[in-house]
C-alpha cells in the first residue's frame, strides 16, 4: 500500500471511529474541511504539521497515522520487518520519517527520522487525551530543538527527553543530514 493511501485510510478509520464529521475534524484541528477531504481520498500529500494537528484533534500520536488499522481478527505480529516500515517523506521540509514499531498493542512508539540540512520543522501545541512523551537520541548530524520555554543542541549520541504538550520546534543547522531515533510513550492523562 502506497504510504498517502495508508494515512488516508488510517485517518478515515480514527475519524469514523470518533464519529466525526469532516467538519467536526476540521474544527477541532483547524485544517480546512477540504484539506482533510484530499488526504482521506489520498490525494494530497498533507505536511508534517497539518498531519499532526488532525492527530492532535483525534487523540493519537503522529506515529500512529502511520499504522496500518486491524486487517486479520488474530493478534497483531510483535515483529514488523524492515521491508514493512512505512516511510514517509515531509513535502514541505523533505524530513523522511520510517515507522519502526511493529503492529503489536504497545504504549511505546519508535520512529527513525532523517532531517536534511538547513531545513525546520515546527509543530503547535496539541491537546490530547493523553500525555506523550518523547526521547530523540541523536545518531548522526546536529539538531536544534525547541520546547515551549528550552532550546537544545543535539549532537551526535545526545539524547533529549521532552514532552508533546507544547510547542515543539525541530532544524537542522549542519550541512549534512541528521538522523535520529524518536521514542514515543502515550500514558493516560491524569488530573
Amino acid at each position: 500500500m502506497d504510504i498517502n493511501e495508508l494515512i488516508a485510510s488510517r485517518l478515515l478509520a480514527l475519524r469514523e471511529a470518533r464519529q466525526l464529521s469532516l467538519t467536526a475534524l476540521s474544527e477541532r484541528s483547524g485544517v480546512s474541511r477540504s484539506n482533510i477531504s484530499l488526504i482521506e481520498r489520498g490525494e494530497s500529500s498533507a505536511t508534517a504539521t497539518v498531519l499532526d494537528k488532525l492527530a492532535g484533534a483525534l487523540g493519537v500520536t503522529l506515529a500512529s497515522l502511520f499504522e496500518a488499522g486491524e486487517v486479520a481478527p488474530s493478534a497483531p505480529s510483535p515483529l514488523r520487518r524492515a521491508v514493512e516500515q512505512a516511510v514517509w517523506t515531509d513535502p514541505a521540509s523533505g524530513y523522511v520519517r520510517r515507522q519502526l514499531s511493529p503492529p503489536a498493542r504497545s504504549p511505546m512508539q519508535l520512529v527513525e527520522v532523517i532531517f536534511p540540512p538547513g531545513q525546520r520543522v515546527a509543530y503547535e501545541q496539541v491537546l490530547r487525551e493523553s500525555d506523550v512523551y518523547q526521547q530523540v537520541w541523536l545518531l548522526e548530524g546536529v539538531m536544534d530543538i525547541s520546547a515551549g520555554d528550552g532550546q537544545w543542541r543535539l549532537e551526535q549520541g545526545d539524547c533529549l527527553a521532552i514532552r508533546e504538550d507544547q510547542h515543539i520546534s525541530y532544524a537542522n543547522p549542519g550541512k549534512k543530514p541528521a538522523r535520529y531515533l524518536v521514542g514515543l510513550v502515550t500514558l493516560p492523562f491524569v488530573l
